[in-house]
């Protein structure tokens, strides 16, 4: 390994998911813009063109503020923007702050502290950087109907920000991203652990008490998953070459799970974890050329990289133990039984374990495919038909995946139904310019990927990009959180943005897609298992001069950008989280749009409303109710992320949101109306 030099900050950045789709597939903003064009050829001008985008397809269409048929299910007045460090919530709601960053949880109920902590402490507290969330009614009996008191909060920490975890931290000049200063080369070992502990997932019992007021309870069940938990590897690459390690020769094993971002809950009560912006965690010490196609095409750092480190250093810890040397991919034994240059294939999967078994073993479902997994979204289970879910590569130009089982959905089998997800048909997403789209299989042997250029089912699915970029599936402009309405089954994604696109012209008025939009489609027949749908834009999001909802520009209570999570209620409500980026945020044209927020939408009577906005530096993710629609989990993560390197080493900070200690904290927010009412209502 090369010297590191004395004192060095490893900064990386933000840690967004690299730019490595180089192939020559056609992207959907050429896609759009030739839709469009035609179009407007057809039916005269702009104005007919963008009207064209929505519902122009067969689809229920949209207009931006009009009350349809059926009653309007938005019953709040819309909040105005704010750049506060605090939580706006329309009139009429209250806001209780629950489980931030280190709570105890587990075992030794270490009290929070985050100058003391160790990574043993943590290990029993709440992770960082809370993201996807789901509450599983404590009956354990189905994922969306029982107690709406009582149950299991369970939540995503998608990365940390090590300056707000370390003593060795304080009075450096450090941004969100960097770790503090290495000394002679070296991080100390309990500071990585301490990291790799707070990602992962927190499982936590919850119930609300006589006051009203939700509170944690002590119990077996509550758990922590963590970087460091050992899992097992199911579907076609388990026992492979591919994923044979030191730790597990037989390739059957893996140990954590990293940058778990959105989630999925599968119809038979489980929980799944996506495995997102993981590359960047690790280093090949090799030249850029000297890397396997498996670490090319996902991004995994090289000796060329400045400075030549995984994302946190972990592989730099000075203990020297295999703990953290598994970040460091390079090639150095005989074999790869003998090394871990295999270790970051291991990654990049959605990984299901049951909530309600706090013995059970994480598994890594390796045939939903490897990619940047945003989350995956599933079809209700239908009784004798196959499983459907669908999954978004979180970077800028990949792919929309679904993936249908091969067999079909028992509900008597229980979490046995699992097993459904180790075999059947990965799909990836072509979009036609007439509206139409096909999903493409990436099936082995099947079109170009044959042996000329894969050797396996495994090969296709351990090289999940590579295999899309064959097929000529659709470059996205990354796509992220997927929901299904649940009365029309119409899928809906967000694009969250992509300013690299340039491309502009009378259909298309945005030289960037920086601002983000919602697409969806109808499967075939309204067949989820169907190999072609028709597709349609939603809402493009920006500001009023550069937005659209069914034609019509956004208005001072709607406009947003970077649209990130989504969720539909059970009435059919649709709610939509922003991501803007701290280095952003209330910074020039972004400045218009304040802090980022949460909006609700009704595609069926046609509204829109800015619902919420969040303090200072923070995303807004994740978004659950109780069965009874009457208590709201959303998410605040990384509040005061936005506090510069400089302000940072003089004790200034950009945001100390929830005021719970010395920096900002990562919480949920439990969310009800004063009248006891359905959210929303």
């Amino acid at each position: 390994m090369p010297h590191t030099p004395p004192h060095l900050v490893i900064d990386l950045g933000e840690g967004d998911e690299p730019q490595s789709n180089h192939s020559g597939n056609r992207h959907f903003s050429d896609i759009l813009d030739a839709s469009l064009s035609r179009r407007s050829a057809l039916k005269g001008g702009l104005g007919a063109s963008i009207a064209a985008l929505f519902g122009g397809m067969g689809l229920s269409g949209c207009a931006s503020t009009g009350g349809g048929s059926g009653g309007s299910l938005l019953g709040f007045t819309a909040v105005p923007v704010s750049s506060a460090d605090t939580v706006v919530v329309p009139k009429g709601y209250k806001v209780q702050t629950f489980v931030p960053w280190g709570t105890p949880i587990s075992g030794h109920m270490p009290a929070f502290d985050p100058l003391k902590n160790t990574g043993a402490d943590q290990a029993h507290q709440v992770g960082s950087h809370h993201d996807g969330m789901h509450f599983f009614p404590i009956e354990g009996r189905d994922p969306y109907s029982g107690s709406s008191s009582e149950g299991l909060l369970v939540m995503n920490h998608e990365y940390v920000e090590p300056r707000f975890m370390h003593a060795s931290a304080v009075g450096q000049k450090l941004s969100s991203s960097a770790v503090p200063a290495l000394v002679n080369g070296k991080r100390p070992a309990d500071e990585c652990r301490k990291e790799i502990h707070a990602h992962g997932v927190s499982v936590v019992h919850v119930r609300k008490g006589s006051n009203q007021q939700w509170e944690v309870v002590q119990d077996r069940l509550n758990r922590r998953i963590t970087g460091s938990t050992p899992m097992v590897l199911s579907g076609p690459v388990r026992g492979t070459d591919f994923v044979k390690t030191k730790y597990s020769p037989d390739g059957t094993r893996v140990r954590g799970t990293l940058n778990n971002c959105a989630h999925g809950v599968t119809p038979w009560n489980t929980y799944m974890m996506a495995e997102e912006n993981w590359a960047g965690y690790f280093v090949n010490q090799v030249s850029a050329t000297g890397r396997t196609r498996e670490q090319i095409r996902y991004g995994v750092r090289s000796n060329e990289s400045k400075p030549a480190t995984s994302r946190y250093g972990w592989e730099l810890a000075d203990d020297g133990s295999e703990e953290f040397t598994r970040f460091n991919v390079t090639a150095r034994g005989a074999d790869a039984t003998q090394d871990y240059r295999n270790e970051a294939n291991g990654f990049g999967w959605m990984v299901e374990f049951d909530p309600f078994n706090p013995d059970s073993t994480p598994v890594k479902r390796t045939a939903l495919g490897r990619f940047a997994h945003e989350g995956v979204v599933f079809q209700p289970g239908v009784e004798g038909k196959p499983v459907v879910c669908y999954s978004g590569d979180d970077a800028t130009n990949e792919y929309i995946y679904k993936f249908v089982s091969k067999g079909v959905f028992q509900k008597a089998r229980g979490i046995a139904n699992g097993e459904l997800l180790d075999e059947g048909t990965l799909y990836v997403a072509k979009f036609n310019e007439d509206g139409t789209g096909s999903w493409l299989p990436l099936v082995f042997g099947q079109g170009p990927l044959t042996p000329f250029s894969f050797r396996s089912q495994a090969d296709v699915l351990v090289n999940t990009r590579l295999a899309a970029d064959r097929l000529g599936a659709t470059r996205m402009d990354r796509p992220e959180w997927g929901a299904i309405d649940p009365r029309t089954g119409q899928v809906y994604f967000t694009l969250t943005n992509n300013s690299g696109r340039t491309a502009a012209d009378k259909a298309n008025p945005r030289e960037k897609n920086r601002w983000g939009h919602i697409i969806r489609w109808t499967e075939m027949g309204n067949d989820p298992a169907a190999t072609s749908f028709q597709w349609d834009i939603f809402l493009l999001a920006g500001p009023q001069n550069d937005s659209r909802f069914a034609g019509q520009a956004l208005t001072q209570d709607q406009m947003f950008n970077s649209p990130d999570g989504l969720w539909f209620d059970k009435d059919g409500r649709l709610w939509i989280q922003t991501d803007i980026s701290e280095s952003a945020m209330n910074q020039g044209d972004y400045a218009q749009f304040g802090n980022n927020q949460m909006l609700c939408a009704d595609p069926r009577t046609n509204e829109l409303k800015r619902f919420l906005v969040g303090p200072m530096g923070q995303e807004i993710t994740g978004v659950i109710t109780t069965p009874d629609g009457r208590t709201m989990f959303v998410n605040v993560q990384h509040p005061g992320a936005s506090t510069s390197a400089d302000d940072f080493a003089a004790g200034k900070l950009n945001g100390t949101w929830p005021n719970m200690g010395r920096y900002g904290r990562s919480a949920t927010l439990v969310i009800t109306k004063e009248d006891g009412g359905v959210i929303g209502t």
